[in-house]
Formats: C-alpha cells, structure tokens, sequence
C-alpha cells in the first residue's frame, strides 16, 4: 500500500551487501565539516553539551539554528539548558562510522544522528545486527523536514511533457534514446537523456533506482525477487538507464554544471535530472548559480520544473535519531532541541531552503518555485524488503548503461616527482588500478599514453597502448605498470585527439568519454591554443563525448583542466593533494 503525504512513514532497513558495497564506497570520498556553534560562554546553567551530526545538504542551517537555541538558553525539564554543537557527515558514512564506535571521523561522537533518509537508518541497523551488537536504530523516527524525489525539466520541456497528462517513469525516462522528442512533436531537441545519481553512493541514486522497479511492476510496495527476475521488468528498467547522459556521485554537481551552461547562453545534453525536490528550488533561486564574492544569486534563464511521475514517488524525510549514546539529560535536551526544530521559526528556515515541513506540507513559495504538484497530493512507495534491495543493487551493476572510456595517462617527466616514498606516477598508476576494478566488465576501455615528441609516439605525441575494446583490467594494468616516464606535457593535442578518436568511434547506446590523468599543464608549443582546443571539444547534443579529467599534484592547473571538462559537459577532480587520488578515481569511475 502506497502512503500518503499527509503522515509520518517508515523506510524499512537495507541489505548486507548494501552495508558491505555502498557504505563502504560512500565512505571512501565523504565530505566532512566540522561546525560547532560559536556562541560565546555559555550561562552557568547550561551544563548539558549535545552533539549533533547531519547530513550535509542541510548542515549549514541547522549550525545556525543551533546557535539560536543555544543562545536562547531554553530552561530543560528539571532545570538547565543545553548547548548544541552540529557536525556534518555524509549520510552513509556517518552510518559506517556509528557501526564502528565512530572512528576515524576525527569528529565529536553524537548522541543525535540527522541524516537524510530512514534509508541509513534501517542500514545501520543492519551493520549493527551483522557485528552481533545491540541495534542503535530499532525505532521509527520523526522529520524535521521532507523533500520528495521528482524529475526536474527545464521548463519548456516540461510544459511539453504535461500537455500530454499524467506520465509514468517508464514515459519520462524511457523515451526512446533514437526517436527521443520526436514523439512528444519536438524533433529539433534532439535525444532524451537525463542525469542520475549512482545508487551505489547516493540516496536520491538509490531510490531512484528503486522507483524505477516499482514503476516497471505497476505498484507502490510489496516489491519481491521474482519481480527483480522477471524478463518484463529488466527489459523496462534497461531501456530507462539506456537514456542517462552520465552518472554523478552528487546532484549538486550536476546543477551547478546546467547553470553555468545556462547563463552562458549554451544547452545541455540533458532533458532532465532525477534529484531531491529541494534542490528544484535552490537552483531556480540562483543559489548553484556561478557568482563572484559578495555578488547577488543570478537566477537561472530557464527555469527547472519538478515533474511528478503517475506511480508515485520517495520520499526522504530527513529523520531526527537519539542513539543509545545519550544520557538522561543529553535525551531531554534532545527533546527540547527536536521541539525547536520543528517549531514555526525553524521550519520556515527550512522551507526557505525548498524544504517541506515536518509534516510533509509545502509552502505556497516552494510549489511557485518548483511547480504544482498533482491534484490530491503525492503518493509514496514504501520500500522493498532488505534481500530485495541487496538482490536490486546486484541486478543494477548489470542493467545500467555502459561506457565507452579512452583513459589518457600522462607519462612526462614530472610524474617521477616524490609523493612520499613513491613517485607521481606509481601513486597515479596503483590509483587508476583501484578505478579500473570499478568499471563494469561489459565496459569497452582502452588506453593511451601521452608526453612529448618521441620516434616511437606516432602521429604525435601520444600512443595507443591498448586498443578500444571490450574491458580487459588485467591488460591495462599490465601495461600501466611498464610505462616509461619522460619527456613534456602535450596535454591540448592529446585530449583533441582522443576525444576526435571517441567521436569517431561514437556508440549511441554508451556513455562515451576520454579520461585524462595528468599532473602538469600543457608544455607542447607544436599545439598551445587552449581556446581552439575548447571550441573542438565543444559538446555535441547529438554525439556527446564527454572529457573527465584528473589533476594530479599540486603542479597540475586544475583551471584549465576544469575548463576543458566542462567544454565538453564532463567534469574534472581535484586530486592536487595526494590522499585524495583515490577518492578521485571512485568519484570519476562512478560517472559511467
């Protein structure tokens, strides 16, 4: 049975291999921060201190509203006040680490967890049942606000798509990768693709991932392993995951990506992307928005539209979680704050953020912003059993989109530098070997090194290694491993080359996308015209090809490399300081 908006619901808990796979991959690049609240000395009083850590989507608020409460100094029940600090930790992380007696977060342990969804919830209930140990997160919890996922358009697209009444998943993310707007009179638009978080590292990814099955099976809940087998539903969730343009790791990349298109003047490859509702509304704010310091938000020119699908949707509800860590007097501080939160103030605090409220209402300013939501309100699904979201993730390695990635890995001088005991190159090699064993094995790869002139480099100053084709790791990195290092950086020819080389090679049922690790900035004369190489690169709507790049070492330009990844609507990774290579290549792998 599909719930309703109107009341609190309860996400049921995730599987062992989600707690063996995804906490692990989402812990591996987490974002961190440490905020407390800054309010001075507290009262006499206020001798109970609470520690609070949330996700970080909505971190930066609850740091101020913290401040408020604590500087109000709110008598408790019994007498006294309390003073609350807030970390912020990314949700699946900050489940591994309350499985783990919160090691190696470098943050204050908490006694109150705010994550983004009851999904991490019921995941660390998992964890702690699999170690044998008293389960942190037995109960229900309350929101301290909502937001529900929904398929963000621009807006004359979605004017198009709403002409033609309620649609399902299956009609909005399944249009035809070759007839795409044709169908809806629109050929000039060109192919339907949209954007998707990997489920294997975000919520939003997640459900919507399980969205789609329910969608593919026709119902709100009750979703079983039988379903996930039959033929019907694969072939409907393949043909959804056909028409993503890439994945992300983070909405809010995608976002900030569409609007700096946007105000430039030039268009995506993307008709949609599935994301949280409150995001709609901060991007058509202006607050993804490219601006200077000090400068006001600009809005965007086109404007984002959240779509509703007819099967219903998920909801996060960003639950409010005392762990067993509190004391008594931490436990009414707890009670106290939650009260606070979920008062009026707040919660307007919240909505301004795009937010719905506690009780999963939405303001007449969010709905102005985002658009109208279905006559009767939102239908939820509720979520599968945990063997059948282990059994869905599974599945899901083998039904999203392939990829076709040329990896071009420079081999100058410069990468025989010192990291530590090793050299440049060694730590980008056993990293690219760690990336490599994520890629899917229907996968086509292949791999180019790059210098400077060199006899045996023809035509120029690169050379096939591996030729495009179906993904062989143990080859690649065989032949990582006896690359020789010398020479310059002929960054501009070989990106030019290689994406020519994947635009002649363009497979309209992959992600196809050259991968550039380097560690310098272009040093070839024969070809330094970056702004020629921007124009050629240029994305075509009609034959992406797509270029990642990977900046290694603090020698590495990481401007101009985000500059020629965005060129061609791909994305480039800060990996200037060493510990974060890693984290890079799981980020960078999780694109395809």
């Amino acid at each position: 049975m599909a719930a309703t908006s109107t009341g609190p619901r309860r996400w049921l808990p995730y599987t062992a291999a989600v707690s063996a796979g995804l906490v692990v991959i989402a812990g591996a690049f987490v974002l961190v921060q440490q905020r407390a609240a800054d309010t001075g000395q507290p009262r006499a009083s206020c001798t109970v201190t609470l520690e609070v850590n949330s996700s970080t989507e909505k971190a930066e608020l609850l740091v101020q509203l913290a401040q408020r409460y604590s500087a109000s100094a709110r008598p408790l029940p019994g007498g006294g006040c309390a003073t609350v600090h807030v970390s912020a930790l990314n949700s699946g992380r900050a489940a591994e680490a309350l499985a783990t007696d919160w090691r190696g977060t470098g943050l204050p342990p908490p006694q109150v967890w705010l994550p983004t969804s009851s999904l991490w919830t019921g995941q660390l209930h998992l964890l702690d049942r699999a170690a044998g140990r008293t389960p942190q997160t037995p109960d229900r919890y309350p929101s301290i606000v909502n937001s529900p996922l929904v398929i963000a358009m621009p807006q004359p697209k979605a004017d198009v798509v709403r002409q033609r009444g309620p649609l399902g998943w299956g009609d909005l993310l399944g249009l035809s990768g070759r007839e795409g707007w044709k169908s809806f009179g629109k050929p000039e638009w060109g192919r339907f693709t949209f954007g998707k978080d990997n489920p294997n590292l975000s919520t939003s990814g997640l459900a919507a991932t399980i969205a789609t099955y329910y969608a593919a099976v026709n119902r709100a809940s009750d979703l079983t392993r039988s379903d996930l087998a039959n033929p019907a539903v694969t072939q409907f969730v393949r043909r959804i995951e056909a028409n993503v343009s890439h994945y992300s790791d983070d909405s809010v990349d995608l976002l900030r990506d569409l609007a700096e298109v946007d105000l430039a003047g030039g268009t995506s490859d993307m008709s949609a992307i599935v994301m949280q509702e409150e995001l709609v509304h901060l991007y058509n704010e202006g607050e993804l928005s490219p601006r200077a310091d000090g400068q006001p938000a600009r809005r965007p020119n086109v404007p984002l539209v959240a779509v509703h699908p007819k099967e219903g949707t998920f909801n996060l509800d960003h639950p409010f979680v005392v762990l067993p860590s509190a004391d008594e007097r931490q436990r009414a501080a707890a009670a106290d704050f939650l009260d606070f939160l979920t008062d009026g103030p707040q919660q307007e605090s919240f909505t301004r953020l795009g937010f719905r409220d506690h009780e999963h209402r939405a303001s007449a300013e969010l709905l102005d912003s985002v658009g109208t939501e279905p006559p009767g309100g939102l239908t939820y699904f509720s979520p599968p059993e945990p063997q059948v979201v282990e059994a869905m993730l599974n599945k899901w390695s083998t039904l999203r989109k392939k990829a076709n990635v040329l990896i071009a890995l420079d081999t100058s001088g410069s990468m025989e530098a010192a990291v530590g005991d090793r050299t440049r190159f060694q730590v980008a090699a056993t990293a690219a070997g760690k990336g490599l064993a994520l890629l899917n094995s229907e996968d086509r790869v292949g791999l180019w090194s790059f210098s400077s002139d060199d006899p045996g480099r023809a035509p120029g100053p690169y050379r096939e290694e591996v030729r495009l084709g179906d993904f062989d790791q143990k080859r690649i990195t065989s032949r990582i491993e006896g690359l020789h290092v010398e020479g310059g950086t002929a960054l501009y020819t070989t990106v030019r080359a290689a994406h020519r080389h994947l635009v002649d090679r363009y497979d309209p049922e992959r992600i196809n996308a050259v991968v550039v690790l380097t560690d310098g900035e272009n040093e070839y004369s024969k070809d330094n015209d970056l702004a020629r190489l921007l124009a050629d690169v240029e994305l075509d709507p009609q034959r992406p090809v797509k270029v990642f790049c990977i900046a290694f070492d603090r020698d590495s330009n990481f401007a101009i490399l985000d500059q020629i990844a965005k060129a061609s609507a791909g994305k480039a990774f800060d990996a200037t300081d060493p510990a974060k290579i890693d984290e890079a290549f799981v980020k960078l792998v999780s694109s395809f």
